[in-house]
């Protein structure tokens, strides 16, 4: 009998482990719980996760966040606008490592009114609480180690890609709203620009609809005959560029580069495919995990951004 309900009328309790495995409901308590203070042989753990597993035993999340001060829960707040590739990737590094030691992973996406988020996290008792990026939402100042591998250095993959290519007149092209670290971007690009000795980076909007979208990337060729690629903030900017461009008559990369950031699906499907910067965060998100629960980091060490050569640059 599989599940977490006896008979499909009530739930498995200590009491049903440890009639199963044939110890005492303490015995089973210190196994499950991994007791550091009980000397339990080898094979008697085994007989009580044994039977916990064939029974379908689930602990009682509320008992154990009484017990223990919060629950086994860890949430995280991805703002609006920060949804793509990075943060997937770090999800997934987040809630495995979270898995490892025996707890949850709970993600809440976008902008939420701050009673209804107190409200659930007086309901859940969270471990910890996350806010993707945090760090350069709240004004963080990068350092070198920033630019050797960090969001500084992400940033300035493109630049530097352009730039190894021989474009030194370079626009970026931007969402018609605001998306949070825009001007974060824009300022690491910048800065790359300047390391590199190349005239200054000169943004432009690229609107969502089409036609709007044409008429910028044709305005903005207009004022800036001189721009021969473009730095988009992300894979979408990038793909409205390229077809704003192909639009025109225009020829990509022959007549304008295009390079993307992050990597999306949709960058590979279209003609030419669409060059980007891909960012594998999983290890940062294991990182961040051991930190929330107050474990050394040391050892995980992430992949370093790199670019995805395709048509389009």
């Amino acid at each position: 009998m599989r599940g977490t309900m006896m008979g499909g009328s009530r739930r498995v309790t200590l009491n049903d482990v440890a009639a199963a495995s044939g110890v005492s409901r303490a015995t089973v308590s210190f196994v499950l719980n991994d007791d550091p203070n009980q000397t339990i042989s080898a094979a008697t753990r085994e007989r009580v996760k044994g039977a916990a597993r064939d029974l379908g035993y689930v602990p009682h999340g509320i008992a154990r966040a009484l017990r223990e001060g919060s629950s086994r829960i860890v949430v995280l707040n991805i703002d609006w606008g920060l949804e793509g590739n990075y943060s997937r990737s770090y999800v997934r590094g987040l809630d495995d490592e979270l898995a490892a030691h025996d707890h949850v992973l709970l993600v809440r996406h976008g902008h939420s009114a701050p009673q209804s988020t107190q409200q659930i996290l007086d309901t859940i008792a969270p471990r910890a609480v996350l806010r993707f990026a945090e760090p350069y939402l709240s004004g963080y100042e990068p350092d070198e180690e920033d630019w050797r591998s960090g969001f500084a250095a992400h940033a300035a993959l493109q630049i530097g890609y352009l730039a190894d290519r021989g474009h030194s007149h370079m626009g970026m092209a931007l969402h018609s709203h605001d998306y949070p670290l825009t001007e974060l971007r824009l300022r690491f690009a910048r800065a790359t620009t300047d390391r590199l000795g190349l005239p200054p980076l000169t943004p432009f909007v690229v609107p969502r609809l089409r036609e709007a979208g044409t008429e910028a990337v044709r305005a903005f060729r207009a004022a800036h005959p001189e721009v021969t690629a473009v730095a988009a903030f992300d894979d979408d900017t990038a793909l409205r560029t390229l077809t704003a461009l192909l639009d025109l008559g225009l020829g990509v990369p022959s007549d304008m580069a295009v390079i993307g950031y992050d990597d999306t699906e949709y960058g590979a499907l279209v003609t030419p495919a669409l060059t980007t910067v891909r960012i594998d965060a999983e290890a940062h998100g294991r990182i961040a995990a051991r930190v929330a629960l107050g474990l050394d980091p040391g050892g995980i060490t992430g992949a370093p951004g790199r670019v995805i050569e395709r048509g389009s640059a």
